[in-house]
């Protein structure tokens, strides 16, 4: 039992960084019907950037996650604007290609500039944890779930109480009545888009804390944010959280009794699972 308990803590802890990963991705992929394959470059980018702000003016991690937010968000709004928003019309298979060729540009452009050697973010406080009985929790993954919540709730607010929210929200249902009430389709799509880079960057930060950090950490996290995404149900804030703990608690267990190197195996087969009872996830709508 003692065993029990640890790996559904340390899973609920990890699921915290899975959700805010899987958000973006998951409100590009719903609303634009765009699965964006650059996601991990922007989660690695957010990374890099709280590394460059701690080793250069020690600047605390937690801190540095508003920078990255709004960095990547303003790099996000300007690649759809000027770049994706030519082809977001086209089959989906285009923008598939378009956003892997960007992943590649960003990756190499990383490489350049930060070499390929492994990189860490070690702080007064990374070793540190306490006990709850015979369970262990450390304080850096713990004060990362609770950001990853408030993260994942303030984005929850903003698009349910902001007109600018309430408009994405309508063209998610029906951009053509959208466009009809005078929403600006064109700017809206790069304001989404530039919050999922956003939300990845911060998500990046968050990863920094818990990961070694090398300019192709992000694609292992395409693929949760792929899965999270389905397990939740697409352009869902909740359910992006609920498929975030789930897939970080298959993880941990697949991990303890299956194996590392199959830890993954337990998760996809629960995923297959959702997809034959639940096809538009756990919390997807049938209108969705």
């Amino acid at each position: 039992m003692q065993l029990f308990w640890q790996d559904l803590v340390n899973g609920i802890l990890v699921g915290g960084i899975f959700a805010v990963v899987a958000l973006g991705f998951s409100l590009v992929w719903g609303i634009m019907n765009i699965i964006n394959l650059a996601h991990g470059s922007f989660v690695m980018l957010g990374a890099y950037t709280a590394y460059v702000l701690f080793s250069t003016w020690n600047v605390d991690p937690f801190l540095s996650i508003p920078v990255a937010f709004v960095l990547l968000f303003v790099f996000g709004y300007c690649v759809q604007r000027f770049v994706i928003n030519f082809v977001v019309r086209a089959p989906i298979l285009t923008t598939f290609l378009l956003t892997f060729g960007l992943s590649l540009l960003i990756v190499n452009f990383a490489l350049l500039v930060f070499h390929g050697d492994v990189k860490g973010i070690t702080t007064q406080y990374s070793g540190s944890n306490f006990s709850i009985g015979s369970v262990t929790i450390a304080w850096v993954k713990l004060w990362t779930l609770l950001v990853a919540l408030v993260i994942t709730a303030l984005m929850q607010l903003w698009l349910t109480r902001s007109k600018t929210g309430r408009a994405i929200r309508a063209m998610a249902m029906d951009i053509d009545a959208a466009q009809l009430s005078g929403v600006r389709v064109a700017h809206l799509y790069a304001v989404v888009f530039g919050l999922g880079a956003g939300l990845a960057g911060a998500a990046g930060v968050l990863v920094s804390l818990s990961y070694s950090l090398q300019p192709s950490m992000g694609d292992p996290f395409v693929i949760t944010a792929f899965v999270v995404c389905v397990l939740g149900g697409l352009g869902s804030v909740q359910g992006a959280l609920v498929g975030g703990l789930i897939f970080g608690v298959l993880e941990a267990f697949g991990s303890q009794y299956i194996g590392t190197g199959l830890q993954d195996a337990v998760a996809l087969v629960v995923l297959l699972i959702v997809l034959i009872l639940r096809p538009r996830g756990l919390l997807g709508k049938a209108g969705a």
